[in-house]
């Protein structure tokens, strides 16, 4: 009981803590809305049980110990994150938007749940939180996989609670948010924490 209640202590305060996954729903929710912080949030969330799963079947074991393939996903990661980051930048110059370019847009909002997704499996620091954090946990003596994966769950509700509760209530500040300054200097400011954890990623190294 008190690992379970330490657990859940603990997985609180790294969920509420700001990070990549703080700055993407930020700045999602007040472009296009609360339903797109929902969506980036489920992609985010769902990016934590695919880790959930790797780590409880061996497969972020393997990604830890093959230098190339952490690597590989680093580098990806990385670059995804500079991606979104540096898209930040890209403002608006035309009020007369074409059809192409709002075909454009909706496609952008229709991504939300995919670029919250890859940005959490890309990124191989979360599958290393998930393969040291979860096994200091489990109970010697009982099925670890099982352990896991419940942890890993138990670790995603959490998440996506507290990011839903996050969504709703910066929502509300977006009228305010939504104005040309105010909205440029949100969008520059989580690009270049994008950026930051996008280069952050790409520099560290393999412990």
């Amino acid at each position: 009981m008190n690992e379970l209640f330490t657990f859940l202590v603990l997985s609180l305060f790294v969920v509420m803590s700001p990070g990549i996954d703080t700055a993407l729903i930020t700045k999602r929710t007040i472009s296009d809305g609360r339903n797109a912080g929902y969506k980036m949030a489920l992609g985010i969330t769902t990016g934590s049980l695919v880790h959930t799963f790797a780590a409880a079947f061996g497969l972020s074991a393997i990604l830890m110990q093959s230098a190339v393939a952490f690597e590989i996903v680093k580098y990806a990661g990385s670059i995804y994150l500079i991606y979104l980051g540096l898209s930040s930048f890209i403002s608006k110059k035309k009020n007369d938007t074409t059809i192409d370019e709002r075909q454009h847009q909706v496609e952008e909002k229709k991504s939300a749940f995919n670029q919250g997704l890859f940005s959490n499996v890309l990124n191989p620091k979360v599958a290393m939180f998930f393969i040291t954090f979860l096994p200091q946990f489990i109970k010697t003596g009982e099925n670890a996989t099982q352990q896991l994966i419940l942890m890993g769950v138990i670790y995603t509700l959490l998440s996506i609670s507290w990011f839903f509760i996050y969504v709703f209530f910066i929502n509300y500040l977006r009228e305010w948010l939504m104005s040309p300054k105010v909205q440029k200097v949100m969008d520059q400011a989580t690009g270049l924490v994008l950026i930051g954890f996008g280069l952050k990623l790409a520099f560290d190294k393999q412990q």
